[in-house]
């Protein structure tokens, strides 16, 4: 009796090859995100896919989207995730599954639920059993969606990745992090196979190397880095050692680069967001690509093959012709390898093209790639053992995959194709004929080596015969063609044409002729459409809820489970002080703090969680403080340089100080020298040393020859008597270095955050003693040392609001707005409702909206969906903005109702030179 074998698992992975179903695959992959695009679009964007050559998408599952609050769960509309993976199904397209725990993405807080951030001692992203008991309440509810839409079970996800990007992390134990997620899915049933991609190349600190988890790469290199291919082979080669092949989970968009990636044997090639979308409601990230920060904007947007609207980029046409080679080479290609033994140069006279690689097709042969990295078109000379290929011309940023000893029988016909100086892009196998279609950018040429050739007819082409070899040669000013009959009456029919029109190549006939579409154009001048506006003046002194909670001490938003949208601070000045207020202190704010005194306004701040003092006038004493805070959205990634973008960072504020006095303390400090950092230093703080003898420099100003140099500085001061509050301010300093207060260690000085609380230690009445260890290198700025002196706030309440209550504050002032013209002024620190009745979807389109004017934002709300969040240009707070457009939103189609829109857009005025104002919106039709 036999024993049965086990059946194949769905998807296999070999050093060589990744096969699907048993058919060995290349995958193009393109990010789709159900959450970024409205469900009504979801197949229509698989198809434009398709259409343009992909094969594979892949997508993130963001936690907190089906978990705005702990433990209330959402999978319902537009967050059907069983909805997204069947429409994936039935639209044929390959899933590579991302469901985190985090994702990155630019999306708030990477997907991690902010309520995590509040949790006491928990350690994110890593071996934490506390972390992984609420991991795992979410993959209770992902992966058996995951499972039911597996390839080989009626869907087509074809792997699940485990986290994200974990070596970009400080997690202290990836392998054990990553086998605990593993043994999460694998309890689930995922049978196909787990990945762990790298996104700076740490593929043992992104994997942990956990046992049955693959690692992938994530690149994003220059395009142009001549010495790009090495680093990909060097992956490529560390990855066949483990026994799988190199899979590029993201990279540029490029498909010059892609083209490079081939030549290196990847077999996934996914580059990040093809298809554009919108990040809706409050859902945008603040991340690090900024100097430091950066907020996203709602527009999630690089310039991809498709826009946020749905419309085709000029990129996308080179997808198509790159996945044209893929299929014209077929398996073959599916399993080809690297072969750095096949000798060959590329000559260009100013050296910018990089090349040959050579790429063995499965079934023999070689695709030769040669790559233009240079700012010019260059004529290239290659050649490949001892053998010439007739000159090329290889625009600058082009990448060509030139066939090179490929038998015929990979097309079913007897012969070889001996070389070409043209790219072959297209076959077509048709009832005794076979179609192959060239494109260059100059003359070219195609050998074959056939057996009883003969030349039917050529067309803008001659064709030579000398022996059984077949030389096609023909211009790339016009389209040309040739049909050989081979032995056996069946018919080689070459069509040869210049690259533009192999981009709009539609298909090739039974008649052979080919058939061209046209590059899509969309209008991008705006329409007139008449709106009714009207304007409503919100009170900015008041929160816009009547919901307060009193609380005893102002803590971040997370700790009263506020984890999007605006929020309010009120308290009141704690006592009172002789002298005039001077300003106030804001203690640890994120993301945007506007500051009121009674109903004055002050400013607004993004201080991306550091601490600000912001001078106010003296001639206000109301003892009432309110900061409007609204959080533009938790840390997508983990950086050191902001409290603000640390992993678990909260948002709101820690405090308000009215500070009544400012002092300098930047002279007449006692100085110290130390050897080195590791001196004890014990007897340089304590309250006890003698340090009568030190010299009494500037602060930080004694000169040394020693780099860097090690010193101690001491100062002491008398406190305010009348004051509750001592905050220092190392204005200006980016050396390093510790405080210590009354011989206790206060804290850091970090140029990020150069504010340090020391009310804890300071005994009002008595002096205080200062002393820093600083560490200066060359040329570092030490700065000033201020000391804010003044009342903490008191009496606090808190109120918040999201989309909900927002759009109710919205309606309520409908009622009582007031006919309005664009553009609007207002004042800074005012702000009002902007309401309009919007009667026309463009045919069910949709439209992009275009807000002009200066320092305002703006929430905008379409029905009962907030569709953008945008600040006008014109102040000196307002941070970067980076994902997409700024300045303008995207109001879907699908989301009209019969009678139209409603839209709902808050103001809130700004400080700035050029005033506050709404010129107008643009409304261009999608």
């Amino acid at each position: 009796m036999e024993t049965p074998h086990a059946a194949a698992p769905a998807v296999g992975l070999s050093a060589n090859s990744l096969n699907i179903q048993g058919k060995p695959e290349i995958l193009l992959c393109a990010s789709l995100f159900y959450f970024r695009i409205p469900r009504a679009y979801w197949r229509e964007r698989m198809e434009q896919l398709k259409t343009f050559g992909y094969n594979c998408i892949d997508v993130y599952f963001p936690w907190n989207f089906h978990e705005p609050r702990e433990g209330e769960w959402d999978f319902a509309g537009e967050k059907d995730i069983e909805a997204f993976l069947q429409t994936a199904a039935e639209a044929g397209v390959w899933v590579v599954a991302r469901p985190g725990p985090y994702i990155c993405s630019e999306w708030d807080g990477g997907a991690l639920p902010a309520y995590l951030f509040a949790k006491e001692g928990m350690k994110l992203r890593d071996q934490d059993s506390a972390f992984l008991a609420y991991v795992s309440k979410w993959y209770d509810r992902v992966l058996p969606m995951l499972k039911k839409y597996e390839a080989g079970a009626g869907g087509t996800v074809i792997c699940v990745q485990l986290d994200n990007e974990l070596d970009f992390y400080g997690c202290s134990d990836p392998n054990g992090y990553i086998s605990a997620l593993r043994d999460m899915a694998l309890a689930h049933g995922i049978a196909v196979p787990l990945i762990a991609c790298a996104g700076q190349g740490g593929l043992r600190e992104a994997s942990g190397f956990a046992e049955g988890v693959v690692p992938t790469c994530n690149f994003y290199p220059n395009d142009r880095d001549p010495a790009f291919e090495e680093k990909a082979m060097h992956y490529r080669e560390l990855l066949a050692e483990r026994g799988v092949p190199l899979l590029v989970t993201e990279t540029n968009r490029s498909h010059f680069l892609l083209r490079r990636l081939l030549s290196c044997g990847a077999k996934l090639l996914g580059p990040y967001l093809q298809v554009s979308g919108t990040n809706f409601g409050f859902t945008n990230a603040t991340n690090n690509w900024g100097e430091p920060l950066a907020f996203l904007t709602s527009d999630y947007d690089f310039g991809g093959m498709i826009s946020p609207e749905g419309h085709i980029r000029a990129e996308a046409y080179e997808g198509r012709l790159l996945s044209r080679i893929i299929r014209a080479y077929g398996a073959s290609l599916a399993e080809a390898e690297p072969d750095g033994n096949v000798a060959g140069t590329a000559a260009a006279k100013d050296g910018s093209v990089v090349g040959p690689r050579a790429l063995r097709l499965k079934d023999g042969g070689y695709l030769l790639f040669v790559a233009n990295v240079g700012t010019q078109a260059a004529e290239v000379s290659l050649d490949i053992v001892g053998n010439r290929i007739p000159k090329l011309l290889l625009k600058q940023g082009r990448s060509l995959a030139l066939p090179y000893g490929v038998p015929l029988g990979t097309w079913g016909l007897e012969g070889t194709l001996l070389y070409a100086s043209a790219e072959l892009f297209f076959v077509r196998r048709q009832q005794g004929k076979t179609v192959l279609a060239f494109h260059t950018e100059r003359a070219g040429e195609v050998a074959f080596r056939l057996e009883r050739p003969a030349v039917l007819k050529a067309d803008n082409a001659s064709a030579e015969v000398d022996g059984g070899v077949v030389t096609v040669k023909f211009d790339a000013g016009a389209a040309a063609s040739c049909a050989i009959e081979l032995r056996g009456g069946h018919t080689l029919e070459i069509h040869t044409m210049d690259r533009s029109s192999a981009l709009l190549l539609e298909d090739v006939g039974e008649d052979g002729a080919a058939r061209f579409g046209q590059s899509e154009v969309y209008d991008t001048e705006p329409v007139d459409l008449p709106i009714a506006w009207r304007f409503g003046s919100v009170d900015p002194g008041e929160p816009m809820t009547a919901e307060r909670t009193e609380v005893a001490a102002a803590e971040h938003l997370e700790k009263f489970g506020i984890y999007r949208g605006f929020a309010w601070y009120e308290a009141k000045e704690g006592r009172a002080f002789a002298t005039k207020r001077q300003g106030i202190l804001i203690r640890r704010g994120s993301d945007i703090v506007s500051l009121y005194i009674g109903k004055q306004y002050v400013t607004t701040l993004v201080p991306g969680g550091s601490s600000r003092y912001v001078p106010t006038s003296q001639e206000n004493e109301d003892d009432r403080l309110l900061a409007r805070v609204e959080i533009w959205g938790h840390t997508n990634f983990d950086d050191i340089r902001l409290p603000g973008l640390r992993m678990n960072a909260t948002k709101g504020i820690e405090g308000l100080v009215s500070v009544r006095g400012v002092r300098d303390l930047s002279q007449h400090w006692r100085i110290r020298s130390a050897p080195d950092r590791s001196t004890p230093n014990e007897p340089f703080v304590s309250t006890s040393t003698d340090d009568r003898e030190w010299p009494i420099v500037g602060f930080g100003g004694w000169l040394s020859p020693n780099r860097p140099a090690f010193e101690y500085f001491r100062k002491s001061f008398e406190p305010s008597a009348e004051a509750d509050s001592w905050t220092l301010h190392f204005e200006g300093t980016q050396a390093d270095g510790i405080l210590y207060v009354n011989g206790h260690k206060a804290g850091r000085i970090d140029a990020a955050d150069p504010y340090i609380d020391i009310t804890s230690f300071v005994v009002p009445g008595a002096r205080v003693q200062l002393a820093v260890f600083l560490e200066k290198s060359a040329g570092t700025a030490v700065g000033r040392v201020l000391l804010y002196e003044g009342v903490s706030a008191k009496d606090w309440r808190i109120s918040s609001c999201e989309e909900e209550m927002l759009l109710a504050h919205a309606a309520a002032t409908r009622n009582t707005a007031a006919a309005a013209d664009l553009p609007v002024a207002l004042q800074a620190g005012e702000m009002a409702w902007l309401l309009g009745e919007l009667r026309g979807s463009n045919d069910g389109k949709g439209w992009r909206v275009r807000a002009s004017g200066t320092n305002v934002k703006l929430t905008v709300f379409l029905n009962e969906r907030l569709v953008g969040r945008l600040w006008l240009p014109g102040s000196a707070a307002r941070p970067r903005f980076t994902g997409g457009s700024p300045v303008s939103f995207y109001l879907p189609g699908a989301w009209f109702e019969e009678d139209g829109a409603r839209l709902a857009v808050l103001l809130e005025a700004v400080e700035g030179e050029q005033g506050c104002r709404v010129d107008g919106f643009s409304f261009v039709p999608v």
